[in-house]
């Protein structure tokens, strides 16, 4: 847990540096844009078809007309344009997921790679395609995975566990794989994800827990539905800034995991080294076989020192 703390004040700092502020910027444009025009095309025809889809639903057109009864009429022209908003927020998610990670992850990897791992080789396990490969099949799962727990987000405690949950795992697929993707090999980064697959999914869980705050815009969108878009783009920037967050977070913590994983193999490596080099020959404690056994100064002078002291026989 001490490597997770770590990684997340560093990022938070890191979140004040000028180069990734103005990278920020980019995503919340082309999200910006993409939100209006869809909104230009499409909000009018999407609010009629779901309000016509909430008069024609028997058991809603009970509750409204419960609505109507206790004096909160009001509330039905709100609930239409509410549910869009609703609908639309995983894909507004999704979408700035995938333009943080294609547009500033790289460049904040990068960053914190030149700041807190210069030495750190690049082994390149992952190209850029095959990244996005990654990133587009992750988002499948997890629009499949929403889309079929959909009826569950009806029972109150549910709605605030699971969204989290699903883009807490997108997020950990996707910044994972792509803060590994130019520094380790396939080999490290297979090894880091079964090592330290908990920890990476619970920043994505706390991510995506974050990533939930601007559903409180759209809370004060149903009492001010006319400031829609302002909230919009306030709700894009907001999570622009929560997945750049994340990114960085991220990459802190991966890039420091695999320096651990290369200084334990380089450890390890050396001790194999050492334990399979041979042991030094001692000259004095080795005679090879067939050669005469060195004979010692002393044992040469015994004879003549015994004879000198052997009595006359004579």
């Amino acid at each position: 847990m001490g490597l997770i703390f770590d990684s997340f004040w560093r990022a938070a700092l890191y979140c004040l540096h000028p180069r990734v502020i103005l990278l920020s910027l980019l995503p919340l444009g082309i999200m910006v844009a993409l939100a209006f025009a869809a909104g230009y095309w499409y909000w009018e025809p999407a609010v009629a078809a779901v309000t016509a889809w909430l008069e024609s639903n028997a058991l809603l057109s009970v509750a409204l007309g419960w609505l109507d009864s206790v004096g909160l009429a009001a509330l039905r022209g709100v609930i239409g344009p509410l549910m869009v908003l609703f609908i639309a927020t995983p894909v507004i998610v999704i979408i700035a997921l995938l333009l943080v990670a294609l547009m500033m992850t790289p460049a904040m990897v990068d960053l914190v790679a030149q700041r807190r791992f210069p030495k750190l080789e690049k082994k390149h396990g992952a190209s850029w395609v095959v990244a996005l490969l990654w990133s587009l099949l992750s988002t499948s799962m997890a629009l499949l995975a929403m889309v079929a727990s959909l009826p569950l987000w009806l029972i109150p405690p549910l709605i605030m566990v699971l969204p989290p949950l699903i883009w807490g795992w997108l997020t950990y697929r996707v910044f994972a794989f792509d803060v590994l993707a130019a520094h380790a090999s396939a080999d490290e980064r297979k090894a880091l994800f079964a090592q330290y697959r908990h920890q990476f999914l619970v920043l994505g869980i706390i991510t995506g827990y974050l990533g939930a705050l601007p559903s409180v815009l759209w809370a004060s969108g149903a009492m001010f539905i006319a400031m829609a878009p302002l909230l919009i783009p306030l709700a894009i920037w907001v999570y622009a800034l929560v997945f750049a967050f994340s990114s960085l977070w991220f990459a802190h913590f991966g890039l420091a995991a695999l320096g651990k994983l290369r200084e334990a193999d380089a450890l390890a490596l050396a001790r194999a080294r050492d334990w399979a080099a041979p042991a030094p020959a001692t000259p004095d404690a080795v005679t090879d076989i067939g050669e005469p056994t060195p004979v010692l100064p002393s044992q040469a002078a015994l004879p003549a020192a015994v004879s000198n002291h052997e009595p006359n026989r004579t």
